[in-house]
Parts: C-alpha cells; sequence; structure tokens
C-alpha cells in the first residue's frame, strides 16, 4: 500500500506529530530517530475481522500511526470509504471525532459493531 500525504497548493497548514513519530520509532527499534519513511505492518488481525471482513480491510496499526501523526485529541477525522470502519475504531481508540461514508449496509453494519465493541 502507498500513502499520500501533501497539502493543497503547498501552502495550506499541515500537521505533524514529529516528536509523538519520534517516541514511536524509539519504541520500535531502541533508536532516537525520526520514524522511517517505509513501514512493515503485519495484515489485519483475527480480532479485527470478529464482526465480519471487507476485502480492502486496513490494520489498526497503519490507521493509529496515520491519525497519530497527523491530529490532534478531538480533531475530526473522514473517511469517504468507510469500509469496516478501521478508521472510526481507531479514532475513537485516541480521542478523536470521526466521520465514516459508506454506501453498503453490510460494511456499514461491521463498522457499527466494531466502534461500539470499542466502548466496551
Amino acid at each position: 500500500e502507498q500513502i499520500i500525504w501533501g497539502t493543497k497548493n503547498g501552502k495550506s497548514k499541515h500537521l505533524f506529530n514529529y516528536q509523538l513519530m519520534k517516541e514511536i520509532e524509539k519504541k520500535w527499534t531502541s533508536k532516537n530517530k525520526q520514524m522511517k519513511d517505509v513501514w512493515s505492518i503485519l495484515p489485519p488481525r483475527k480480532f479485527e475481522k470478529r464482526y465480519g471482513k471487507h476485502p480492502t480491510q486496513k490494520p489498526e496499526e497503519l490507521l493509529e500511526l496515520i491519525i497519530q501523526s497527523n491530529s490532534n485529541e478531538m480533531d475530526v477525522i473522514l473517511d469517504p470509504f468507510n469500509g469496516s470502519g478501521t478508521t472510526g475504531v481507531v479514532s475513537k481508540r485516541f480521542n478523536r471525532k470521526y466521520i465514516g461514508i459508506e454506501m453498503n449496509d453490510g460494511f456499514l453494519e461491521i463498522s457499527k459493531n466494531r466502534i461500539i465493541d470499542e466502548d466496551e
């Protein structure tokens, strides 16, 4: 998977939690360096699919890095391709507000169950 990060016309203000990402890198590698731009993350684990599967489901670990690196608590995260709701689960975990858009009722039901389960 490729993740593209950019700003509108190169002029928009952007957020990157540099220090937090450096701390996460240190936990992973024991080196006090900035996080690398290539991440090795395993596919979604079984428990992430306990309410159903989505063909392109992303691992929670990936969304944890993306959300923590580019937002602060109480920021709003938009996922216009909600799928099984991984973005919503992780947003809730890290105290972000969340808007998900999904046109498939089956995937919407998986999302709702996963997000509700995050409370328990």
